[in-house]
Formats: structure tokens, C-alpha cells, sequence
């Protein structure tokens, strides 16, 4: 009993340390972003603020003010959640086919490691030709490029994940449903789905937070559709560039992920330890 009081103790101090280190970036973003910071031609990376910062919300309304702030706002809005969507319509079948019917030659296990190695290839290694094919075609500088990508990119998250919580739903519950009367696809949208909201909240939160996020398939596949994180690298084009606006521009991108998280974190703990634990 005392070594398993310890040792939650312990894992007490180490959860509370990992959290402290984890928002600390944040809160001196945030400390930055309503501080004035005279620029003295050095970066203080770590600095506290003390008599060199003068607390206001002027950077806040600066950005606030600048006009490609809300044109970026907008693209990211337009293209994460309809990126995040058309991967739910795509991975969840995908995802309950994996789980519940059996292909030749053992092929599923195959499949899941296509999917898995699709996450581990390089984005720069693809970049080059969708931005050839993406030209051909008259899609470059388009949101529809950006979205495909984006979607070809975070599709597996939601076919791995799901697939996982759709193999613990008990199959007795579809075959009766089955017997009843339902048809495969009545058994796959009123049983299957309903059973595993957690796993596909956890995953379309996840997808959303890397294409909300995504800088690198932006910036080369686009040249007018600025996003919140080409936003936050440009510096704005009409307020230049210092290190209070760039913190408002981060606490800015940051912002509805974290709400998201913070909402959604019964979900995200139920959907991502769904078959963790077998009894």
C-alpha cells in the first residue's frame, strides 16, 4: 500500500512538471503579446518580463485592426473543417471495412500499414509533384489543391484510430440489428457510428489541429491564400513586423484549438484509449 502511495506521488510531481513545462511557451506568448517591448537588437529568449516591458493591449489592437488578419482567419476556416470532413466521409468506411470484413491474402494488415506509412513520408517529399500536377491542371495558387492535400495528409488519423474503436463494437449488436431488417449500411450508420462518437471526435480533432496548423502545404502550393500560420510568418502586410504583434498572431492561431481540446477532452481521452486495456 505505502509503494503504491508513493508511487503516486511521484507520477503526481511528474504530471504537474510536464504540465509546467508544456505552458510555459504559452503563458510567455501570452505575457508578450500584451507587453511593449522596446527592440534593443538581441532576442531574450527566456526573459521574465520586468522594468524593460510596459504592460498594453495595444498589439492586440493593432492586429486586430490589420485587414489580412480576417482574410487568413477566413482561409483557415474554409479550409480545415472542410478538410477534416471530406476525411470523415472518406476514413469512416474505409475505417469499418478494415474492422469488420476480412479481404484476400491477409490484406488488411497490409492496408493499415499503407495507411501508417502514409504519415511517416515526408511532406516535402510529395511537394513537388503536386505542385507540377497541380499546374497542369490549373489548381495551383487554389484552395481546392490545398484541401486535397491537406486531406490525403490527415486521412489516416481517422481510419487507424476508428478502425480500432469499430473493431470493439460487439458484433452481436449489428447482426441483430441485421436480423431486424437493417441493411449493412443501416447497421454501419444507426449502430457502429453512435457506438464510437469518442474515437471519431478524438480523430476529426486531431485532423483539424494538423490541417488548422499546416504551414508547409500552404506556403508551397498557394501564393494569395494566406492561412493563420502564413499569417503569423509573414508578420502581416500592413503592420510589419515585432515581437508583440507575432505574439498576438500565435495566441491567435492557437486560440480555437485549444478551446476545441478543452471542450472536447472527455471525448479525446475516451476515443484514444478505446481498446487500450483488454480485460
Amino acid at each position: 500500500m505505502g509503494k503504491i502511495y508513493k508511487n503516486s506521488i511521484l507520477y503526481s510531481i511528474l504530471s504537474y512538471v510536464f504540465l509546467l513545462i508544456f505552458l510555459f511557451p504559452i503563458f510567455w506568448i501570452f505575457l508578450l503579446s500584451i507587453t511593449q517591448r522596446e527592440f534593443s537588437g538581441t532576442i531574450q529568449i527566456f526573459g521574465i518580463p520586468d522594468n524593460q516591458y510596459t504592460p498594453t493591449l495595444g498589439n492586440w489592437v493593432t492586429e486586430l485592426q490589420t485587414p489580412e488578419l480576417y482574410s487568413s482567419i477566413m482561409n483557415s476556416m474554409i479550409i480545415a473543417p472542410t478538410s477534416t470532413i471530406i476525411a470523415l466521409i472518406l476514413g469512416l468506411p474505409a475505417a469499418y471495412s478494415l474492422a469488420r470484413f476480412k479481404f484476400s491474402f491477409n490484406s488488411n494488415k497490409y492496408i493499415l500499414i499503407f495507411f501508417l506509412a502514409l504519415r511517416m513520408i515526408p511532406i516535402l517529399s510529395v511537394l513537388v509533384a503536386y505542385y507540377v500536377i497541380f499546374n497542369i491542371i490549373y489548381l495551383f495558387d487554389t484552395k481546392i489543391a490545398i484541401i486535397i492535400v491537406q486531406t490525403s495528409f490527415i486521412l489516416p488519423f481517422v481510419i487507424i484510430i476508428v478502425r480500432q474503436a469499430f473493431v470493439e463494437v460487439p458484433l452481436e449488436l449489428e447482426e441483430a440489428a441485421l436480423l431486424d431488417g437493417a441493411s449493412h449500411l443501416g447497421s454501419f450508420l444507426f449502430i457502429a457510428i453512435p457506438l464510437t462518437i469518442p474515437a471519431i471526435v478524438a480523430s476529426s480533432l486531431i485532423m483539424f489541429a494538423f490541417a488548422w496548423n499546416e504551414y508547409l502545404i500552404v506556403f508551397s502550393l498557394s501564393l494569395f491564400n494566406e492561412t493563420l500560420p502564413m499569417y503569423v510568418r509573414s508578420g502581416g502586410l500592413s503592420s510589419g513586423f515585432h515581437f508583440g504583434g507575432l505574439a498576438v498572431r500565435t495566441m491567435l492561431t492557437m486560440l480555437l484549438p485549444m478551446i476545441l481540446a478543452i471542450l472536447a477532452q472527455k471525448y479525446i481521452v475516451q476515443g484514444l484509449t478505446l481498446g487500450a486495456v483488454k480485460g
